[in-house]
């Protein structure tokens, strides 16, 4: 499916056909790049980890 994401300008306002979400403010990250390869990844936030995994229904867990 192509995804199609209209700007405007003036308002900074988003619409995207077919995602839920087009923020172009906001940084976009490939959950498999992250996982480089695999299905788990940690990711540490001040000094705390946490687990992101990817599932076999493909949906994202994140957990302390």
């Amino acid at each position: 499916m192509e995804r199609s994401v209209e700007s405007d300008r003036r308002s900074g306002e988003a619409s995207c056909a077919g995602s839920l979400s087009a923020r172009p403010d906001l940084p976009r990250h490939d959950a498999h790049d992250l996982m480089a390869g695999g299905s788990t990844a940690e990711i540490d936030l001040d000094g705390q980890i946490y687990t992101l995994r990817i599932t076999r229904a493909g949906k994202l867990i994140l957990t302390k």
